[in-house]
């Protein structure tokens, strides 16, 4: 049986979150590594190819960070992130990209289903949660995201190098001033619905899920990246 390393940090500073993000995906090790975290203060999170004057809401966030990988803006808050740190050549990323999104997004739904929420892949379907010129990821739909009660209510991305993956996503769990209208999971908080998405990647990949730390060397490559991620102009609540 295959064991995965599980990471959980809630309430930590967004430069830490994506420095130890970026840090799993350089160099953690050749099995997965899953991440489950929340921010401290909320944090508004851009898409690497975004500008701040493509989010009329940027000046609102307790803090802003720009992510390694691309799409909208996400406001972290009432929320629970993860991450998959893996080589490319394990088999939740082998094949199409598209495929490893579905498969992804699949384990989620299944976490969902305990609360009986039917979730699925948006497909062709408009969303109620569509919404121009707000930059934000929960406003914007593609045909891959996880809807449900025709929102959308899970936005993820993928970055690609070194033979490596990190695929990092944000599961509403309750709407913001930032991201209304979107798909959210009211009364359930972040730790329990972080133990109902371990049980389903357990059950459904047939893997061991075992409680970790990051390593040492994970931890200083992680403080090295941390600065370059926080404009000290919108850090509001440190």
């Amino acid at each position: 049986m295959e064991t995965w390393r599980v990471i959980t940090t809630w309430g930590a500073p967004p430069d830490f979150n994506m420095g130890l993000d970026e840090a799993l995906l350089r160099a953690g090790p050749a099995a997965p590594t899953l991440r489950l975290y929340t921010w401290s203060p909320d944090t508004l999170s851009l898409g690497y190819f975004q500008r701040h004057a493509d989010v009329p809401g940027v000046d609102r966030a307790g803090a802003v960070v720009r992510r390694v990988t691309g799409g909208g803006a996400i406001h972290h808050t009432g929320e629970l992130t993860f991450s998959i740190s893996a080589p490319l050549a394990h088999p939740l990323y082998r094949g199409p990209v598209a495929e490893s999104y579905a498969r992804v997004h699949g384990l989620v739904a299944r976490a969902l289903a305990h609360y009986g929420v039917l979730a699925q892949l948006r497909g062709a379907a408009a969303l109620e949660s569509d919404r121009p010129g707000t930059g934000m990821c929960f406003h914007v739909s593609t045909e891959l995201d996880l809807v449900w009660e025709g929102r959308k209510g899970l936005g993820s991305a993928q970055r690609r190098t070194g033979g490596r993956v990190l695929h990092h996503g944000s599961i509403k769990l309750a709407g913001s001033e930032l991201e209304t209208g979107v798909a959210t999971l009211a009364g359930i908080d972040e730790q329990e619905f972080a133990g109902r998405l371990l049980d389903a990647i357990g059950r459904e990949l047939g893997v061991a899920l075992e409680r970790g730390v990051p390593t040492p060397a994970e931890r200083e490559l992680a403080r090295e990246l941390a600065p370059r991620y926080v404009d000290p102009a919108f850090v509001r609540r440190r």
